[in-house]
């Protein structure tokens, strides 16, 4: 698992609205069994809209998704099946979200 991978939801529940999680744990704590991911939404479900700095909006295969940061949680990471992509390219703006969540800046 690599940080920034992107995996299928795996819950049947949430996967229309946010049908994709972004791995953003560090790989310096990859031996535990959890992984802290951000819910990835169809920009078409939020209006088109978002937060640029706290929900920016990547592009992913032909999707425009938005990072729903404000919900980052953990999951078991053997829910996680194969990654379909990364968002790597996007380090910058998924950090840059993670800060202003957490410090406001």
């Amino acid at each position: 698992m690599a940080q920034f991978d992107v995996y299928p939801n795996p819950s049947k529940a949430t996967r229309n609205f946010f049908p994709y999680l972004l791995d953003v744990q560090s790989p310096a704590i990859d031996e535990i069994a959890t992984r802290i991911v951000i819910p990835l939404g169809r920009l078409s479900y939020f209006k088109n809209e978002s937060m640029t700095k706290l929900t920016p909006v990547v592009e992913h295969g032909d999707e425009s998704l938005v990072i729903l940061t404000p919900q980052i949680s953990s999951m078991q990471k053997n829910l996680l099946k194969e990654p379909i992509g990364t968002l790597e390219h996007f380090r910058a703006e998924i950090l840059a979200s993670l800060d202003f969540a957490l410090t406001g800046i």
